[in-house]
């Protein structure tokens, strides 16, 4: 295993490392890791020197890993590295010094939830960070006021952050929340307004008017223009009537009156 971990370093440590190397490194190295078995502590006394070889190495190499999926946009990758990552932070902490990354990428998975509009399992995270670490860590606390600045529908504030992000490893995260939020701001807009201009909406969304993102937007909600050029969202917000025939609604109360007799 460590021949194609040196050969990953070497690669990944490169100005402009290839992905696609990277990628036939990382996957014959899950492949060796899963041929000599995965690394597990059984002595709770203390680890053997190769023992914490390994484990290192191991952590190092879903690191690396959890970048490459970044960078190749495949978060189905990234949250499956992060849950074995998570178990050398949390699990092996005693037999391993601190990752000197550790806080960066238990930021960008805070964002990965954020993102993804898991709130619940964003806050089941917090849980297992000390209050301190959530104040002061410069790649943690600017993702919690993020979720300030969703949770209180301050949108705009969120369009803003994007360039005052700890790492550029935030920015596809940052992407993602951003269409998150322009998605519940336009929602907001449907049922805040019968109409409004295209100008005013492109403003509000942080968009172009005209541009290719907001045209997408538009298609995307179905959006309709009116004759002065105005989207339109009544027809949005008007619900179709729902007819229910007379002898549904008595048969229904009398099953009802039978089902209350046999209880009574």
């Amino acid at each position: 295993m460590s021949n194609f971990y040196n050969e990953l370093k070497k690669e990944w440590t490169k100005a402009s490392p290839n992905l696609g190397v990277c990628g036939q490194l990382l996957e014959s190295l899950k492949m060796e890791m899963v041929r000599v078995g995965f690394v597990g502590i059984k002595d709770q006394n203390g680890v053997q020197p190769q023992q914490k070889q390994q484990l290192q190495t191991s952590r190092d190499m879903l690191e690396i890993a959890i970048e490459h999926s970044i960078k190749v946009k495949d978060n189905a990758a990234f949250e499956r590295y992060m849950t074995q990552l998570k178990m050398y932070y949390y699990d092996y902490d005693k037999f391993l010094e601190s990752s000197p990354q550790m806080h960066k990428f238990m930021g960008l998975h805070l964002l990965y939830l954020l993102a993804t509009n898991r709130i619940a399992d964003f806050h089941i995270e917090l849980e297992r960070l000390p209050s301190a670490l959530l104040l002061q860590n410069p790649f943690i606390s600017p993702v919690l006021a993020l979720e300030n600045y969703f949770m209180e529908g301050r949108y705009n504030k969120i369009l803003q952050a994007k360039k005052s992000m700890p790492s550029e490893l935030y920015a596809d995260f940052m992407d993602l929340l951003v269409n998150t939020a322009r998605e519940e701001i336009a929602s907001c807009m449907e049922k805040s307004y019968g109409k409004i201009s295209q100008k005013q909406a492109a403003s509000r969304l942080g968009l172009k008017p005209g541009g290719t993102e907001m045209s997408a937007l538009v298609a995307r909600r179905k959006w309709t223009l009116d004759a002065d050029g105005n989207f339109n969202y009544a027809d949005l917000n008007t619900r179709q009537k729902e007819r229910v025939l007379a002898k549904d609604i008595a048969v229904h109360t009398l099953t009802y009156a039978q089902e209350l007799e046999k209880i009574v």
